[in-house]
């Protein structure tokens, strides 16, 4: 379990949001050295929102790479994230970080892994890092519960992940694009 960040991604009503808080911890001592990290971007020219949990050198490195691969596939973000999850799998250097991704447009919610795995959720919401789960069950609620835009869902769903989860703060920031 990646200790250190949560990232929620909400699909809804062709609005995709990614969120992130902003804490980062030493995992050795659980000390708090950061609060308002970026752990959310924009990629591929803006079209693609993705969000990362885990080493932050891990990420950049991630974010790099699969930049590439949507820039390869003109923008396919599907084709993108199985042909970078094969690399990430086979690589001896990238299978060796330690993060998770999601990444999304206004049509597609993905979660990315190193082990070669690329999840496309049946209802549209994903959440990883060590507050994923929390945030992915109130989001869920949310959704089923209310007539909330997908920012605002993520927004509250990390709030309140952030009440529960030691390593997860509320310096939230959310990247949406629309249809």
């Amino acid at each position: 379990m990646i200790h250190s960040t949560t990232v929620i991604g909400v699909l809804r009503d062709g609005q995709i949001s990614i969120a992130a808080d902003g804490q980062v911890t030493l995992e050795e001592s659980g000390t708090v050295i950061k609060h308002t990290a970026r752990k959310v971007r924009r990629l591929g020219g803006k079209e693609v929102v993705a969000g990362f949990a885990g080493s932050v050198a891990d990420a950049q490195s991630l974010q790099d790479r699969f930049e590439k691969r949507l820039e390869q596939y003109a923008g396919d973000l599907k084709r993108a994230a199985v042909e970078f999850a094969k690399d990430w799998r086979t690589d001896r250097v990238l299978r060796r970080l330690d993060a998770l991704m999601l990444v999304g447009t206004p049509d597609c919610l993905l979660l990315v892994a190193g082990d070669g795995n690329v999840i496309e959720p049946d209802d549209g919401i994903a959440g990883i890092g060590s507050g994923g789960a929390y945030a992915l069950a109130a989001a869920r609620a949310l959704v089923e519960n209310t007539s909330l835009g997908a920012e605002e869902i993520a927004l509250r769903s990390l709030r309140i992940a952030a009440d529960i989860c030691v390593y997860t703060n509320e310096q939230i920031i959310v990247e949406t694009l629309s249809r």
